[in-house]
């Protein structure tokens, strides 16, 4: 007899499922700021919250990015969904009445849940926070009386912020709680492949590269069936057919959030991270015209808005030096910009096995980045939980410098006076022919800082799997061998 597939579960987040459920249990009113990227498990986790408190009085609305009219249909249809009572409740007819029921709603211990609240920062909608302050303010005033709550999601955090944390907005430091969250840790990522795939080497790889920590994406990947499948198999079924779900949800993302405007600048950092600002302006001259100081205002966007593009300074650089690199900041969106939407896009026009073939060989490419993001956070999250003999206090991202010196990983461990210097490649054999090249850099490094003369000195070279040939010339070399078995042992 064949054991039924186990069902999806929740996984990680035991940190943050204790304080939202201290919020429930306080049993007095609350003002709770939940933020994060799009699909990243706010809803899920409060979810999951609710029922682990058997809450069962809850009005959960998604907020629309349109005008009053749209957002109130989506409020009246969510009171109905949930079947609030409309006699007691009304429906509201203005964003005035909406910020009134929701305090009729908190007093007659309702959990309230507006999602996607950032689109209340829209000019045409900027109102409802002036409403909403007042009745903030009348609920605080009695808040041991008021026996429910308002959760505020929002997926652009920095208009999130600006709406509730800028000082002249109204609902400036009017919040009781704030939770940001983050990517699944790798522990919570195997967790999942355990029960739903096998957590090789080269799945985590895989899925990290394209998901990271993001658990919409791997439920999606279970719920198609493609979870432990071969990979062609799992992007032919999530990128390249008329109902698969990522490749709706890159275009939306782009469409909705981007509204097309910074596509090839985009395209350009996933395809070569690490580029220059040079390199960025070049191309987008020769590509479309565009003038540097164009794309300078794209990159603030980007950067501080969106918090899609990250800019690295050269290692122990002042903040105000110009010179930087740039780094998409989110997997899924280097992934598909570096090695699927093109393929995909081309559906029409070319066989689709021909195209997921060249997907797939591009994402093996934009893999090797993804390995140096994975083995970093890695050393991250085995220092936290006290794991191996390496206890990190300090992780330099990304070292290099003018003299284009590369370290993908440099680990600092200041108690005890050691320093890690590393080489990561998908590849075994590009990682042990490269060693050679590896040895100049980290002289080079040790050369320019003089404050680690005298530290203990560890060298390691990191692949997906090493076997035990590749592993012997690592130590030959005088290299501590580690691929992603040693790195996820005891998670």
């Amino acid at each position: 007899m064949v054991d039924a597939p186990a069902r999806w579960g929740f996984y990680g987040r035991s940190l943050e499922l204790e304080q939202l459920e201290a919020i429930l249990r306080r049993g007095r009113w609350f003002f709770a700021r939940v933020s994060g990227r799009r699909r990243i498990g706010k809803t899920a986790l409060i979810q999951e919250a609710l029922r682990s408190t058997a809450t069962t009085k809850v009005l959960y609305v998604q907020i629309p990015d349109s005008g009053p009219t749209g957002v109130l249909s989506a409020v009246a249809d969510a009171m109905d969904t949930f079947a609030i009572d409309p006699e007691r409740f009304p429906r509201p007819s203005t964003l005035l009445e909406l910020a009134q029921a929701i305090g009729q709603l908190a007093r007659g211990g309702y959990v309230v849940a507006l999602d996607e609240f950032q689109y209340f920062s829209r000019k045409h909608l900027h109102e409802f926070t002036s409403h909403l302050q007042a009745v903030v303010d009348e609920l605080s005033r009695g808040a041991a009386e008021v026996p429910g709550g308002l959760f505020v999601l929002g997926s652009l955090h920095t208009e999130l912020v600006a709406l509730l944390e800028d000082r002249d907005a109204p609902l400036f430091n009017r919040t009781t709680d704030h939770l940001l969250l983050g990517h699944l840790d790798i522990s919570s990522v195997l967790a999942i492949l355990r029960v739903h795939a096998e957590p090789s080497p080269e799945r985590l790889l895989l899925l990290w590269n394209l998901f990271e920590g993001v658990p919409k994406f791997y439920r999606d990947c279970f719920e198609q069936g493609v979870l432990g499948a071969p990979r062609r198999q799992l992007l032919r079924q999530l990128f390249f057919r008329s109902s698969s779900p990522l490749r709706d949800e890159a275009e939306r993302w782009f469409l909705s959030e981007l509204r097309g405007r910074y596509d090839t600048l985009l395209k350009f950092i996933a395809r070569r991270p690490g580029c220059s600002h040079g390199d960025l302006v070049d191309h987008l001259h020769t590509a479309s015209g565009q003038r540097a100081d164009e794309i300078g205002g794209y990159l603030k966007v980007l950067i501080e808005k969106y918090e899609m593009v990250e800019k690295r300074l050269p290692v122990f650089a002042k903040p105000t030096a110009k010179t930087g690199r740039y780094y998409l900041r989110d997997n899924f969106l280097r992934a598909w910009l570096a090695a699927l939407a093109s393929p995909a896009a081309a559906l029409r026009f070319r066989p689709e096995a021909e195209l997921v073939a060249q997907a797939d060989r591009r994402l093996v490419d934009a893999e090797g980045h993804g390995l140096e993001r994975l083995a970093g956070v890695l050393y991250e999250e085995r220092s936290r939980k006290g794991l191996g003999d390496f206890s990190m206090s300090e992780r330099i991202q990304g070292y290099w410098d003018r003299g284009d010196v590369e370290i993908d990983l440099v680990a600092v461990d200041e108690d005890s006076r050691r320093i890690r210097l590393g080489t990561c490649k998908r590849s075994p054999t590009k990682l042990v022919r490269d060693l050679g090249s590896c040895d100049a850099h980290i002289a080079r490094f040790l050369e320019t800082h003089a404050s680690y003369r005298g530290w203990t000195v560890e060298r390691v070279a990191i692949a997906p799997k090493l076997q035990l040939g590749a592993r012997a010339r690592i130590m030959k070399a005088g290299y501590v061998p580690q691929d992603l078995e040693d790195l996820t042992a005891g998670l």
